[in-house]
């Protein structure tokens, strides 16, 4: 079996096109790596850029594409919607077929390494390369953000995994890692209000929400530890944002396994939350791409709803996927540039 890597890093900037073509045109000249697509939002000032290969090669792609970020991001100007931590957010690698979820851990260490030595950029691990539990979670790393990250530094319990507690005022940090395949699902609503959005994915995120009384303060259990409210929805992580262009209200929410919460599952949890405060959910968006699978249980999901003639084909279910999910609402869904079995 050929051995596939996937990376998806996400870079702080989405509105300078000729840094997002730098970045798209360093990757496609890797020898065996295939760039499947890179999304940049305005809003969010981010790229999420997507390719796959072979080990060493996807490894080769990921540096090189920090170091033309390094070059070309400075975080001292940067603005977006979209928590960050710097001018390279997040790259995860994530094994697709031939490779373990160890061999995409040592990638990270790998890549960790080069930057942090050659671009004086401090390095997280998280998820399956994380070295303790607390890093673990992206959020918990991200939490300050790139404005609060000069003085994280500072605390000995948030040195880097690789390079100096020193701050790179033009750069700021990179979070590296391995994971299962993560489907960044947006769910939209039909209003412009930013904390209605913000209110649902306290909802439905598997974190919740810390709880408070009668008064407002938080409640600390025996151990002085905050009481926590779960969500509704397991494997996702959520927060409320505005899309300025659409001038609507998005969920913004990872799904970090869609085998235990797939989109139709997110989809239907907020529009139910939607209701009980006074909006809808119009539509959605996949950032990035998605597999096949996933788009396949939303058709199979939404044709036994429907109680009528079944649809066999994968592209029947996926037609019915998009339709149903308001795939389209914002930006035309092609299935052929969406899907990554239709990419490779």
């Amino acid at each position: 079996m050929k051995q596939i890597v996937e990376c998806v890093p996400n870079f702080s900037e989405g509105k300078n096109q000729e840094t997002i073509d730098a970045l798209a045109e360093c990757i496609r000249n890797v020898p065996g790596v295939k760039l499947l697509g890179i999304e940049p939002d305005k809003d969010y000032n981010r790229s999420v850029v997507t390719f796959v290969g072979e080990p060493k090669a996807v490894g080769e792609a990921a540096y090189r594409s920090t170091q033309v970020a390094a070059q070309r991001i400075d975080m001292r100007t940067h603005k977006g919607e979209h928590p960050r931590l710097g001018a390279v957010d997040v790259v995860p690698f994530v094994p697709i077929s031939g490779v373990t979820m160890e061999d995409c851990v040592r990638l990270a260490h790998e890549y960790g390494e080069r930057v942090s030595r050659d671009f004086n950029i401090p390095l997280y691990l998280y998820e399956a390369a994380a070295a303790s539990p607390d890093r673990k979670n992206l959020a918990a790393i991200r939490k300050g953000e790139y404005e609060g990250l000069a003085e994280k530094l500072k605390d000995p319990r948030w040195k880097p995994d690789y390079g100096t507690p020193s701050f790179n005022p033009k750069s700021g940090a990179t979070v590296t890692g391995a994971r299962k395949f993560l489907i960044a699902y947006n769910v939209n609503l039909n209003t412009a209000d930013s904390a209605i959005a913000q209110e649902i994915a306290l909802r439905i995120r598997e974190s919740g929400r810390v709880k408070k009384d009668a008064t407002g303060a938080v409640i600390k259990d025996a151990h002085g530890e905050s009481v926590k409210i779960p969500g509704t929805l397991k494997e996702v992580k959520a927060m409320g944002v505005f899309l300025q262009r659409f001038n609507i209200a998005q969920v913004s929410i990872n799904l970090t396994d869609f085998e235990v919460t797939p989109p139709h599952t997110a989809f239907e949890e907020v529009k139910k939350q939607a209701k009980l405060l006074g909006v809808d959910a119009t539509g959605s968006e996949i950032v990035g791409l998605t597999p096949l699978a996933a788009l396949r249980m939303a058709g199979v999901h939404y044709a036994a709803k429907a109680k009528t003639a079944k649809p066999h084909s994968d592209d029947e279910l996926v037609s019915l996927a998009i339709k149903r999910l308001g795939l389209s609402q914002l930006e035309p869904f092609e299935p052929t540039r969406k899907i990554i079995e239709y990419m490779i």
